[in-house]
Protein backbone atom coordinates (compact mmCIF):
# COMPACT_ATOMS: atom_id res chain seq x y z
CA UNK A 1 0.00 0.00 0.00
CA UNK A 2 2.75 2.42 0.93
CA UNK A 3 4.63 1.74 -2.31
CA UNK A 4 1.52 2.46 -4.39
CA UNK A 5 0.89 5.72 -2.55
CA UNK A 6 4.49 6.85 -2.97
CA UNK A 7 4.35 6.04 -6.68
CA UNK A 8 1.03 7.73 -7.49
CA UNK A 9 1.25 10.69 -5.13
CA UNK A 10 3.72 12.79 -7.19
CA UNK A 11 1.89 11.78 -10.36
CA UNK A 12 -1.44 13.14 -9.18
CA UNK A 13 0.15 16.27 -7.70
CA UNK A 14 2.01 17.11 -10.89
CA UNK A 15 0.69 20.04 -12.97
CA UNK A 16 -1.63 18.65 -15.62
CA UNK A 17 -1.36 20.63 -18.86
CA UNK A 18 -4.44 18.94 -20.31
CA UNK A 19 -6.52 19.87 -17.26
CA UNK A 20 -4.94 23.08 -15.84
CA UNK A 21 -8.05 24.05 -13.91
CA UNK A 22 -7.56 21.07 -11.60
CA UNK A 23 -4.05 22.18 -10.72
CA UNK A 24 -5.16 25.79 -10.28
CA UNK A 25 -7.88 24.67 -7.88
CA UNK A 26 -5.32 22.69 -5.88
CA UNK A 27 -3.03 25.74 -5.74
CA UNK A 28 -5.92 27.89 -4.51
CA UNK A 29 -6.58 25.34 -1.80
CA UNK A 30 -2.88 25.33 -0.84
CA UNK A 31 -2.61 29.11 -0.54
CA UNK A 32 -6.08 29.43 1.00
CA UNK A 33 -5.24 27.08 3.85
CA UNK A 34 -1.90 28.84 4.40
CA UNK A 35 -3.42 32.33 4.49
CA UNK A 36 -6.26 31.11 6.71
CA UNK A 37 -3.84 29.67 9.26
CA UNK A 38 -1.74 32.85 9.19
CA UNK A 39 -4.74 35.18 9.64
CA UNK A 40 -6.13 33.09 12.48
CA UNK A 41 -2.81 32.88 14.34
CA UNK A 42 -2.10 36.61 13.96
CA UNK A 43 -5.64 37.48 15.09
CA UNK A 44 -5.27 35.27 18.18
CA UNK A 45 -1.87 36.85 18.92
CA UNK A 46 -3.39 40.35 18.75
CA UNK A 47 -6.36 39.39 20.93
CA UNK A 48 -4.11 37.78 23.53
CA UNK A 49 -1.75 40.75 23.44
CA UNK A 50 -4.57 43.22 23.97
CA UNK A 51 -5.99 41.14 26.82
CA UNK A 52 -2.60 40.87 28.52
CA UNK A 53 -2.02 44.61 28.12
CA UNK A 54 -5.38 45.46 29.68
CA UNK A 55 -4.73 42.92 32.44
CA UNK A 56 -1.41 44.59 33.20
CA UNK A 57 -2.96 48.04 33.37
CA UNK A 58 -5.96 46.92 35.38
CA UNK A 59 -3.71 44.92 37.68
CA UNK A 60 -1.83 48.08 38.56
CA UNK A 61 -4.78 50.42 38.97
CA UNK A 62 -7.21 47.96 40.58
CA UNK A 63 -4.67 46.12 42.75
CA UNK A 64 -4.26 42.33 42.97
CA UNK A 65 -6.57 41.90 45.99
CA UNK A 66 -8.82 44.28 47.92
CA UNK A 67 -10.37 43.79 51.36
CA UNK A 68 -13.69 45.60 51.68
CA UNK A 69 -16.07 46.26 54.54
CA UNK A 70 -19.31 44.29 54.80
CA UNK A 71 -20.77 46.76 57.32
CA UNK A 72 -21.16 50.51 57.59
CA UNK A 73 -18.44 50.59 60.25
CA UNK A 74 -15.67 50.10 57.65
CA UNK A 75 -12.38 48.25 58.01
CA UNK A 76 -10.36 49.14 61.08
CA UNK A 77 -6.81 48.76 62.36
CA UNK A 78 -7.73 45.52 64.13
CA UNK A 79 -8.35 43.81 60.79
CA UNK A 80 -5.28 45.41 59.20
CA UNK A 81 -2.93 44.35 62.00
CA UNK A 82 -4.40 40.83 62.07
CA UNK A 83 -3.79 40.46 58.33
CA UNK A 84 -0.23 41.75 58.63
CA UNK A 85 0.47 39.28 61.43
CA UNK A 86 -1.15 36.33 59.65
CA UNK A 87 0.34 37.07 56.20
CA UNK A 88 3.67 38.85 56.73
CA UNK A 89 4.78 37.98 53.18
CA UNK A 90 2.15 40.29 51.65
CA UNK A 91 2.12 44.08 51.32
CA UNK A 92 -0.86 46.10 52.61
CA UNK A 93 -2.11 49.61 51.92
CA UNK A 94 -5.26 50.88 53.70
CA UNK A 95 -7.29 53.47 51.85
CA UNK A 96 -10.25 55.80 51.94
CA UNK A 97 -12.04 56.95 48.82
CA UNK A 98 -14.51 59.68 48.03
CA UNK A 99 -16.12 61.17 44.97
CA UNK A 100 -15.38 64.77 44.20
CA UNK A 101 -15.54 67.39 41.47
CA UNK A 102 -12.38 69.33 40.65
CA UNK A 103 -12.61 72.98 39.63
CA UNK A 104 -10.01 75.33 38.24
CA UNK A 105 -11.44 78.55 36.87
CA UNK A 106 -14.48 77.65 34.82
CA UNK A 107 -13.31 74.08 34.12
CA UNK A 108 -14.72 71.19 36.13
CA UNK A 109 -13.99 67.46 36.14
CA UNK A 110 -15.31 64.58 38.22
CA UNK A 111 -12.73 62.53 40.10
CA UNK A 112 -12.34 59.66 42.52
CA UNK A 113 -9.94 60.70 45.26
CA UNK A 114 -8.07 58.05 47.24
CA UNK A 115 -6.67 58.77 50.67
CA UNK A 116 -3.63 56.53 51.21
CA UNK A 117 -0.47 56.14 53.21
CA UNK A 118 2.03 57.17 50.54
CA UNK A 119 4.80 55.00 51.95
CA UNK A 120 2.64 51.86 51.89
CA UNK A 121 0.95 52.77 48.61
CA UNK A 122 4.25 53.34 46.78
CA UNK A 123 5.29 49.77 47.64
CA UNK A 124 2.28 48.16 45.94
CA UNK A 125 1.33 50.70 43.27
CA UNK A 126 3.83 51.09 40.43
CA UNK A 127 2.12 54.21 39.10
CA UNK A 128 2.32 56.04 42.43
CA UNK A 129 5.89 54.86 43.01
CA UNK A 130 7.08 56.27 39.68
CA UNK A 131 5.28 59.55 40.37
CA UNK A 132 6.95 59.84 43.78
CA UNK A 133 10.35 59.25 42.19
CA UNK A 134 9.92 62.33 40.02
CA UNK A 135 12.18 65.29 40.70
CA UNK A 136 9.27 67.66 40.09
CA UNK A 137 7.17 66.64 43.10
CA UNK A 138 7.00 69.38 45.72
CA UNK A 139 10.20 70.81 44.34
CA UNK A 140 10.26 73.75 46.70
CA UNK A 141 9.93 71.55 49.78
CA UNK A 142 12.50 69.10 48.53
CA UNK A 143 15.04 71.78 47.78
CA UNK A 144 14.69 73.19 51.28
CA UNK A 145 15.01 69.71 52.77
CA UNK A 146 18.10 69.01 50.69
CA UNK A 147 19.59 72.33 51.79
CA UNK A 148 18.99 71.60 55.47
CA UNK A 149 20.20 68.03 55.23
CA UNK A 150 23.37 69.08 53.39
CA UNK A 151 24.17 71.66 56.06
CA UNK A 152 23.67 69.11 58.79
CA UNK A 153 25.76 66.57 56.93
CA UNK A 154 28.65 69.01 56.51
CA UNK A 155 28.68 69.57 60.22
CA UNK A 156 28.59 65.92 61.25
CA UNK A 157 30.21 63.82 58.53
CA UNK A 158 32.27 63.84 55.36
CA UNK A 159 30.52 64.68 52.11
CA UNK A 160 31.41 61.27 50.69
CA UNK A 161 29.03 59.68 53.20
CA UNK A 162 25.94 61.62 52.14
CA UNK A 163 23.08 59.60 50.61
CA UNK A 164 23.18 59.18 46.86
CA UNK A 165 20.43 60.75 44.75
CA UNK A 166 18.83 57.40 43.89
CA UNK A 167 15.15 56.93 42.90
CA UNK A 168 14.49 55.38 46.32
CA UNK A 169 16.12 58.33 48.08
CA UNK A 170 14.12 60.78 46.01
CA UNK A 171 10.93 58.85 46.77
CA UNK A 172 11.62 58.94 50.50
CA UNK A 173 12.18 62.70 50.36
CA UNK A 174 9.01 63.20 48.34
CA UNK A 175 6.93 61.07 50.71
CA UNK A 176 8.18 63.13 53.65
CA UNK A 177 7.42 66.39 51.86
CA UNK A 178 4.04 65.07 50.74
CA UNK A 179 2.99 64.11 54.26
CA UNK A 180 4.13 67.46 55.68
CA UNK A 181 1.66 69.21 53.40
CA UNK A 182 -1.45 67.32 54.49
CA UNK A 183 -3.68 68.51 51.68
CA UNK A 184 -1.27 67.60 48.89
CA UNK A 185 -2.56 65.65 45.93
CA UNK A 186 -1.26 63.54 43.04
CA UNK A 187 -3.28 63.83 39.83
CA UNK A 188 -3.17 61.98 36.53
CA UNK A 189 -1.76 63.36 33.29
CA UNK A 190 -5.27 63.50 31.80
CA UNK A 191 -6.44 65.58 34.74
CA UNK A 192 -3.42 67.84 34.33
CA UNK A 193 -4.08 68.38 30.61
CA UNK A 194 -7.76 69.14 31.16
CA UNK A 195 -6.97 71.87 33.68
CA UNK A 196 -3.55 73.00 32.45
CA UNK A 197 -2.05 72.53 35.92
CA UNK A 198 1.54 72.57 37.11
CA UNK A 199 3.31 71.49 40.29
CA UNK A 200 2.33 73.63 43.32
CA UNK A 201 -0.82 74.93 41.61
CA UNK A 202 -4.06 74.86 43.56
CA UNK A 203 -7.04 72.60 42.84
CA UNK A 204 -10.46 73.10 44.44
CA UNK A 205 -12.35 69.88 45.14
CA UNK A 206 -16.09 69.80 45.88
CA UNK A 207 -17.20 66.70 47.80
CA UNK A 208 -20.62 65.11 47.85
CA UNK A 209 -20.88 65.43 51.63
CA UNK A 210 -22.87 68.48 52.72
CA UNK A 211 -22.23 70.80 55.62
CA UNK A 212 -24.53 73.45 57.09
CA UNK A 213 -24.08 77.08 56.09
CA UNK A 214 -25.92 80.31 56.63
CA UNK A 215 -28.26 79.66 53.72
CA UNK A 216 -28.73 75.91 54.08
CA UNK A 217 -26.37 73.11 53.13
CA UNK A 218 -23.42 73.37 50.79
CA UNK A 219 -20.91 70.76 49.57
CA UNK A 220 -17.66 70.49 51.47
CA UNK A 221 -14.96 72.36 49.55
CA UNK A 222 -11.24 71.98 50.06
CA UNK A 223 -8.27 73.47 48.22
CA UNK A 224 -5.46 71.00 47.52
CA UNK A 225 -1.87 71.66 46.52
CA UNK A 226 -0.74 69.87 43.34
CA UNK A 227 2.25 67.79 44.42
CA UNK A 228 2.88 65.92 41.18
CA UNK A 229 1.48 63.85 38.34
CA UNK A 230 1.20 60.17 37.58
CA UNK A 231 0.63 58.38 34.29
CA UNK A 232 -0.93 54.91 34.17
CA UNK A 233 -1.02 54.60 30.38
CA UNK A 234 -4.82 54.60 30.30
CA UNK A 235 -6.35 58.04 29.91
CA UNK A 236 -9.62 56.97 31.53
CA UNK A 237 -7.77 56.36 34.81
CA UNK A 238 -5.55 59.41 34.48
CA UNK A 239 -8.61 61.64 34.17
CA UNK A 240 -10.54 60.11 37.06
CA UNK A 241 -8.10 59.00 39.78
CA UNK A 242 -6.29 61.21 42.32
CA UNK A 243 -4.29 60.41 45.46
CA UNK A 244 -3.95 62.35 48.69
CA UNK A 245 -2.88 61.72 52.28
CA UNK A 246 -5.01 59.39 54.35
CA UNK A 247 -5.33 61.97 57.12
CA UNK A 248 -6.69 64.58 54.69
CA UNK A 249 -9.60 62.42 53.62
CA UNK A 250 -10.23 61.39 57.24
CA UNK A 251 -10.70 65.04 58.18
CA UNK A 252 -12.98 65.73 55.21
CA UNK A 253 -15.17 62.73 55.98
CA UNK A 254 -14.90 63.36 59.74
CA UNK A 255 -13.64 59.84 60.43
CA UNK A 256 -11.48 58.86 63.39
CA UNK A 257 -7.98 57.48 62.75
CA UNK A 258 -7.81 53.76 62.08
CA UNK A 259 -11.03 53.50 60.03
CA UNK A 260 -10.76 52.68 56.31
CA UNK A 261 -12.95 51.84 53.34
CA UNK A 262 -10.72 48.90 52.51
CA UNK A 263 -7.22 47.49 52.28
CA UNK A 264 -5.28 46.89 49.09
CA UNK A 265 -3.10 43.79 49.15
CA UNK A 266 -0.18 43.03 46.87
CA UNK A 267 0.74 39.43 46.19
CA UNK A 268 2.45 37.89 43.14
CA UNK A 269 -0.14 35.07 43.03
CA UNK A 270 -3.50 36.69 43.84
CA UNK A 271 -5.63 33.90 42.36
CA UNK A 272 -4.01 31.39 44.71
CA UNK A 273 -3.65 33.60 47.76
CA UNK A 274 -7.23 34.90 47.78
CA UNK A 275 -8.53 31.62 49.25
CA UNK A 276 -6.45 31.53 52.48
CA UNK A 277 -7.11 35.24 53.07
CA UNK A 278 -10.86 34.75 52.57
CA UNK A 279 -10.86 31.77 54.95
CA UNK A 280 -8.96 33.81 57.54
CA UNK A 281 -11.41 36.73 57.33
CA UNK A 282 -14.44 34.45 57.52
CA UNK A 283 -13.02 32.74 60.59
CA UNK A 284 -11.53 35.74 62.43
CA UNK A 285 -13.92 38.53 61.33
CA UNK A 286 -17.19 36.93 60.17
CA UNK A 287 -19.63 39.28 58.45
CA UNK A 288 -17.19 42.19 58.88
CA UNK A 289 -14.85 42.05 55.89
CA UNK A 290 -14.73 40.37 52.49
CA UNK A 291 -12.13 40.14 49.75
CA UNK A 292 -12.16 40.24 45.95
CA UNK A 293 -9.53 40.05 43.21
CA UNK A 294 -8.88 42.38 40.31
CA UNK A 295 -10.28 39.79 37.88
CA UNK A 296 -13.56 39.78 39.82
CA UNK A 297 -13.80 43.56 39.76
CA UNK A 298 -13.51 43.49 35.97
CA UNK A 299 -15.23 40.16 35.31
CA UNK A 300 -17.72 41.50 32.73
CA UNK A 301 -14.97 43.19 30.74
CA UNK A 302 -12.79 40.08 30.45
CA UNK A 303 -15.81 37.85 29.79
CA UNK A 304 -16.72 40.09 26.85
CA UNK A 305 -13.16 39.93 25.50
CA UNK A 306 -13.11 36.13 25.86
CA UNK A 307 -16.43 35.87 24.03
CA UNK A 308 -15.12 38.14 21.28
CA UNK A 309 -12.00 35.98 20.98
CA UNK A 310 -14.04 32.79 20.62
CA UNK A 311 -16.33 34.35 18.03
CA UNK A 312 -13.32 35.61 16.08
CA UNK A 313 -11.74 32.15 16.21
CA UNK A 314 -14.87 30.53 14.77
CA UNK A 315 -15.32 33.16 12.05
CA UNK A 316 -11.68 33.03 10.92
CA UNK A 317 -11.69 29.23 10.99
CA UNK A 318 -14.31 29.51 8.24
CA UNK A 319 -11.51 30.81 5.97
CA UNK A 320 -9.78 27.45 6.32
CA UNK A 321 -13.12 25.68 5.77
CA UNK A 322 -13.70 27.64 2.54
CA UNK A 323 -10.17 26.84 1.39
CA UNK A 324 -10.75 23.16 2.12
CA UNK A 325 -13.70 23.20 -0.27
CA UNK A 326 -11.13 23.73 -3.01
CA UNK A 327 -9.41 20.53 -1.84
CA UNK A 328 -12.70 18.65 -2.20
CA UNK A 329 -13.43 20.08 -5.65
CA UNK A 330 -9.90 19.51 -6.98
CA UNK A 331 -9.82 15.90 -5.72
CA UNK A 332 -13.26 15.17 -7.15
CA UNK A 333 -12.11 16.49 -10.51
CA UNK A 334 -8.97 14.33 -10.29
CA UNK A 335 -11.13 11.29 -9.49
CA UNK A 336 -13.44 12.00 -12.43
CA UNK A 337 -10.46 12.58 -14.72
CA UNK A 338 -8.71 9.41 -13.57
CA UNK A 339 -11.67 7.02 -13.44
CA UNK A 340 -10.23 4.76 -16.12
CA UNK A 341 -6.84 4.67 -14.42
CA UNK A 342 -8.49 3.83 -11.08
CA UNK A 343 -10.48 1.03 -12.71
CA UNK A 344 -7.31 -0.42 -14.26
CA UNK A 345 -5.55 -0.35 -10.91
CA UNK A 346 -8.45 -2.15 -9.30
CA UNK A 347 -8.52 -4.76 -12.06
CA UNK A 348 -4.77 -5.34 -11.66
CA UNK A 349 -5.18 -6.20 -8.00
CA UNK A 350 -5.08 -2.93 -6.14
CA UNK A 351 -7.49 -2.89 -3.22
CA UNK A 352 -10.13 -0.24 -2.74
CA UNK A 353 -8.46 0.66 0.55
CA UNK A 354 -5.24 1.41 -1.34
CA UNK A 355 -7.07 3.61 -3.84
CA UNK A 356 -8.77 5.38 -0.99
CA UNK A 357 -5.40 5.92 0.72
CA UNK A 358 -3.83 7.37 -2.44
CA UNK A 359 -6.42 10.11 -2.86
CA UNK A 360 -6.66 10.71 0.87
CA UNK A 361 -2.96 11.51 0.97
CA UNK A 362 -3.17 13.62 -2.18
CA UNK A 363 -5.64 15.89 -0.40
CA UNK A 364 -3.65 15.78 2.85
CA UNK A 365 -0.45 16.72 1.01
CA UNK A 366 -2.13 19.82 -0.42
CA UNK A 367 -3.74 20.80 2.89
CA UNK A 368 -0.82 19.99 5.21
CA UNK A 369 1.59 21.82 2.90
CA UNK A 370 -0.75 24.82 3.16
CA UNK A 371 -0.65 24.55 6.96
CA UNK A 372 3.17 24.54 6.90
CA UNK A 373 3.04 27.61 4.64
CA UNK A 374 0.65 29.24 7.14
CA UNK A 375 3.06 28.59 10.02
CA UNK A 376 5.91 30.18 8.08
CA UNK A 377 3.74 33.17 7.12
CA UNK A 378 2.65 33.51 10.75
CA UNK A 379 6.26 33.76 11.91
CA UNK A 380 7.04 36.34 9.24
CA UNK A 381 3.91 38.39 9.97
CA UNK A 382 4.49 38.43 13.74
CA UNK A 383 8.13 39.43 13.23
CA UNK A 384 7.19 42.28 10.88
CA UNK A 385 4.38 43.56 13.14
CA UNK A 386 6.61 43.37 16.22
CA UNK A 387 9.65 44.99 14.57
CA UNK A 388 8.18 47.69 12.35
CA UNK A 389 5.51 50.26 13.34
CA UNK A 390 3.12 49.22 10.58
CA UNK A 391 0.10 49.42 12.89
CA UNK A 392 0.11 52.02 15.67
CA UNK A 393 -2.48 52.43 18.41
CA UNK A 394 -3.60 55.48 20.40
CA UNK A 395 -1.56 55.10 23.58
CA UNK A 396 -4.08 56.94 25.77
CA UNK A 397 -6.75 54.36 24.92
CA UNK A 398 -4.86 51.08 24.74
CA UNK A 399 -1.97 51.86 27.05
CA UNK A 400 0.67 51.36 24.36
CA UNK A 401 1.27 52.73 20.86
CA UNK A 402 2.86 49.42 19.81
CA UNK A 403 0.56 46.63 18.71
CA UNK A 404 0.73 44.00 21.49
CA UNK A 405 1.30 40.43 20.26
CA UNK A 406 1.16 37.26 22.32
CA UNK A 407 0.46 33.98 20.52
CA UNK A 408 -0.12 31.40 23.23
CA UNK A 409 0.82 27.77 22.72
CA UNK A 410 -2.80 26.74 23.36
CA UNK A 411 -4.23 29.01 20.64
CA UNK A 412 -1.52 27.98 18.19
CA UNK A 413 -2.11 24.29 18.90
CA UNK A 414 -5.90 24.64 18.57
CA UNK A 415 -5.48 26.47 15.25
CA UNK A 416 -3.17 23.84 13.80
CA UNK A 417 -5.30 20.99 15.17
CA UNK A 418 -8.47 22.52 13.74
CA UNK A 419 -6.82 23.07 10.35
CA UNK A 420 -5.49 19.48 10.24
CA UNK A 421 -8.92 18.12 11.15
CA UNK A 422 -10.63 20.17 8.43
CA UNK A 423 -8.06 19.09 5.83
CA UNK A 424 -8.45 15.41 6.76
CA UNK A 425 -12.24 15.58 6.57
CA UNK A 426 -12.02 17.39 3.22
CA UNK A 427 -9.75 14.69 1.84
CA UNK A 428 -11.82 11.79 3.11
CA UNK A 429 -14.94 12.26 0.99
CA UNK A 430 -13.20 12.42 -2.46
CA UNK A 431 -11.00 9.49 -1.43
CA UNK A 432 -14.09 7.49 -0.54
CA UNK A 433 -15.69 8.34 -3.90
CA UNK A 434 -12.52 7.18 -5.70
CA UNK A 435 -12.66 3.81 -3.93
CA UNK A 436 -16.30 3.36 -5.00
CA UNK A 437 -15.56 3.45 -8.75
CA UNK A 438 -17.34 0.64 -10.59
CA UNK A 439 -14.52 -1.15 -12.41
CA UNK A 440 -16.66 -3.06 -14.93
CA UNK A 441 -18.82 -0.11 -15.86
CA UNK A 442 -15.88 2.24 -16.32
CA UNK A 443 -13.86 -0.23 -18.44
CA UNK A 444 -16.90 -1.09 -20.53
CA UNK A 445 -17.90 2.51 -21.25
CA UNK A 446 -14.48 4.21 -21.31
Amino acid sequence: MKALILYLLPRYLRFDKTQPFISITALLAFFGVGIGVMVLCVAMAIMNGMTKEFERKLFVMNYPLSVYSMTYAGVDDEILEALKKQFPQFLFSPYLRYQAVGKVGNTMNAAMIFGVDMNAESQINEVVRKALESQEILQDSIESQNFDSSNNANNTQDSSQTPKNTPQHIREQNILAFSQKEFSILIGKGFEENFGLEVNDKLDLFFTQLEPSGFGYTPITKRFNIAGFFESGLRAYDEAYTYTNLSALQKIRRLPPGIYDGIHIHTPKPMEDITPIRNFLETKFPQRAGIEGWWQQNGNFFSAMELEKRALFIVLMLIIVMASLNIISSLLMVVMNRRKEIALLLSLGASRQEIKGVFFWVGNTIGLSGIVLGIVLTGVALYVLDTFPIISLPADVYGSSKLPLDLSLLDFSLTILGAVLIVCLSSYYPAKKAAMVDTLQVLRNE
